[in-house]
């Protein structure tokens, strides 16, 4: 193995998180008397991912992330909600959410037995755990860092430098991260000094250049 330490992304590289947040999104706005139509799924994405966004530039925290994301949204819509109030509801939608991505789970287990996996992940601790158990992820992991716990979130280097204090003795040239965030996972790499794989599966252009890219999971192989 090219790599004996690799540290996985969950969101769109083991788990499909666009599948579950379509799952929950669609029950949520159902409640608050909406049809989820792509138009209003598109203009909430675009909402969201300029949160998190500024969360991963530390310009907002995770809290004011969660907690202000719905009630700035349904108020483009005119409609007026308790913000922290949808998020929990939402949240409990989005914890059901466990559908793996591609051959994640063939695979997540044949490289445990080969090299020491952990999950790196800027989502939320109890969701993350919960979708990985449900998904039957979570015994091939050694370890789940998440950016809720260690207070620091990918791509800063503390973050990084929590995980590798952690799992020491590591060998960083013998290490890899593999996420399909440019923005999070490759940059956190980078600022980490480790290589990158990027899950690239829309094929879409880098302005961070990864140590190697792959379009699906499977071609993973090829690298290791």
């Amino acid at each position: 193995m090219r790599y004996n330490t690799l540290l996985f992304d969950v969101d769109d590289t083991i788990l499909d998180f666009k599948a579950a947040e379509l799952q929950g999104l669609s029950k949520l706005f159902g409640n608050q008397g909406y049809e989820l139509t792509d138009e209003l799924l598109s203009s909430y994405q675009i909402l969201n991912q300029q949160l998190w966004k500024d969360y991963e530039e530390n310009k907002r925290t995770r809290e004011e992330v969660l907690n202000t994301r719905f009630g700035l949204f349904f108020e483009q819509l005119g409609k007026k909600v308790d913000s922290v109030a949808v998020e929990k509801e939402y949240r409990q939608y989005l914890n059901q959410g466990s559908q793996r991505l591609g051959n994640s789970l063939a695979i997540v287990s044949d490289l445990a037995k080969k090299a020491d996996l952990y999950v790196v992940t800027n989502g939320v601790a109890k969701t993350q755990y919960q979708r990985l158990e449900a998904a039957k992820l979570l015994p091939y992991f050694k370890e789940i860092f998440v950016s809720e716990t260690i207070g620091y979130q990918k791509p800063r280097i503390e973050f990084f430098q929590h995980v590798f204090h952690k799992i020491a003795p590591v060998d960083l040239e013998k290490t890899v991260i593999i996420g399909d965030s440019l923005s999070s996972d490759i940059q956190g790499g980078k600022n980490a000094g480790i290589d990158t794989i990027w899950l690239n599966a829309n094929q879409q252009k880098a302005n961070i250049q990864p140590t190697h890219t792959i379009q699906t999971l499977d071609e993973i192989y090829q690298i290791l």
